[in-house]
């Protein structure tokens, strides 16, 4: 399909020319914003199961935001604040995208500690586990990504399109493609692949806690709703669209998991460096070894070109509002030269290399990934909670507003999606049976301590000491707008 078929124009009542993108097209931007490799080694260690724990987050989380996110941006632009806002009140929408920025705290020293593991394979592949390593990787290359994001390079948005295609869609081909002729060898797969291992073995909620990490897998999807309107007729091709995404999507996080499986017994999988364990196996058993540190390369520039997108852009919006509404102090509103947050990118960075530290002083780092890897989801999955919650009010206390698609059976939609992410967070606080032996109060304390700490105190601390002062003086002169009704 060329580009031409793609998007088509046609001439509006105003003499001016609307353009238009097919269904098809919005599938595959979506698909490009939310599949990733990353969680591949977390899925692989259930084996067949994998299909499973993705397709049920898929269903009972995934379409509910797509969903939502669609109704929502194609009836109040402003993004999530504004949505919250115009439903809860203002303190919840400053909550909603705060969290949506605080995520990324936790984020990035898991994002990193992935990073560090895969790049051990180019370098040595015993320092995957190393923790003093990971901890010197993730400050440097944080720091490193705040200068760049920071002189407001251009090269970042090109940055993240190139690791998409390199450093996830090619890898992701080549893995399950090593992994087909490998079985049609002959060899064994490392996991069973008879029809009684579909479920995951029932230990008690230990034995399921990995599928909490699918929820970040799945976050974003709500983010592409705000393209509804560029379609012809949203009713009937929109929901097309999120089904082909989502059938995407999955095929990319369950085929690549699927793969490591065959060659990874779970025992010896690594959750940060599993993917990398995998394409070891593989390449050494074709007789190519070299390649892995290819494929490293190639990952690892995935992985940079998220973070440097990731990296500015939630903390340059709570900055802009903030200016707007005076919910953080002048200092962290500060931009530089470039129309960076730098201020608020360097308090976010002293957080991020005090939790680096500590990778230094772990023996596991496998436990400490998957520890923040689920503050991270408890934070982002508050915004959800209020995201879903805002549909139903705006529905009832806005029914007349133009959408440009309405959630058929909205609150039962909405419902299911607020359930999953709520049984999502409190399942969270159980340790995975990967765990090991170590403490269970260290394991509450950390992810507990996490979420209350940066996705609670944090925003109600700046609340409550909020001051009108705080308000930029851009925007302290000027009458606040109309609510829209």
């Amino acid at each position: 399909m060329t580009t031409t078929e793609k998007v088509r124009e046609e001439a509006g009542d105003d003499g001016t020319k609307r353009q238009f993108i097919s269904w098809v097209t919005l599938a595959l931007m979506t698909t490009a914003s939310v599949a990733s490799l990353r969680p591949s080694p977390a899925m692989a260690i259930y084996g067949l199961a994998a299909v499973f724990l993705y397709l049920l987050p898929a269903v009972v989380f995934l379409l509910p935001t797509a969903l939502v996110g669609a109704e929502l941006a194609s009836g109040w632009t402003g993004g999530i604040y504004r949505w919250v806002s115009e439903a809860l009140g203002k303190p919840l929408g400053f909550l909603a995208v705060w969290c949506q920025f605080a995520m990324t705290i936790a984020y990035y020293p898991s994002l990193l500690a992935y990073v560090a593991s895969t790049f051990a394979y180019v370098i040595h592949p015993s320092l995957a586990e190393n923790g003093l390593y990971v901890a010197i990787v993730i400050v440097t290359i944080y720091w490193t990504g705040v200068w760049v994001s920071s002189r407001g390079t251009k090269t970042v948005a090109g940055l993240s399109s190139f690791g998409l295609v390199v450093g996830t869609l090619v890898p992701g081909v080549v893995l399950v493609g090593l992994g087909v002729v490998f079985l049609a060898q002959g060899n064994p797969s490392a996991a069973p692949m008879t029809p009684d291992h579909w479920l995951p073995p029932w230990t008690g909620l230990a034995s399921l806690v990995l599928i909490v990490n699918n929820f970040l897998s799945y976050a974003g999807m709500e983010m592409n709703g705000v393209h509804v309107s560029s379609l012809r007729e949203p009713r009937s091709e929109y929901p097309r669209s999120i089904f082909l995404a989502t059938g995407l999507v999955l095929l990319i996080f369950i085929l690549p998991a699927l793969a490591i499986s065959w060659v990874m017994p779970a025992h010896q999988l690594s959750l940060t460096a599993g993917l990398m364990q995998a394409f070891q196996a593989f390449f050494d058993h074709f007789g190519v070894g070299w390649l892995t540190k290819v494929v490293g390369i190639m990952l690892v520039l995935a992985a940079l070109g998220g973070m440097l997108t990731w990296l500015a852009g939630p903390a340059k919006g709570l900055v802009q509002l903030s200016r707007q509404e005076g919910y953080l102090p002048p200092v962290l509103q500060r931009l530089n030269k470039y129309g960076a947050p730098r201020n608020i990118m360097v308090a976010q960075g002293v957080i991020t290399t005090l939790i680096g530290v500590l990778y230094a002083f772990s023996d596991d780092v496998s436990s400490a990934y998957w520890m923040f890897s689920v503050i991270t989801v408890q934070i982002y999955l508050i915004a959800y909670l209020l995201m879903f919650l805002a549909v139903v009010r705006l529905r009832k206390s806005q029914p007349d507003r133009e959408r440009g698609f309405r959630v058929p059976a909205v609150r039962l939609v909405a419902g299911v999606g607020f359930v999953a992410s709520l049984t999502a967070m409190v399942i969270g606080f159980v340790p995975p049976e990967q765990f090991g032996d170590a403490p269970l109060w260290r394991y509450l304390i950390v992810v507990g301590g996490g979420l209350a700490l940066i996705g609670v105190v944090a925003p109600l601390a700046f609340l409550a000491f909020r001051k009108p002062s705080w308000v930029h003086p851009e925007y302290a002169t000027q009458p606040s707008p109309p609510r829209e009704g």
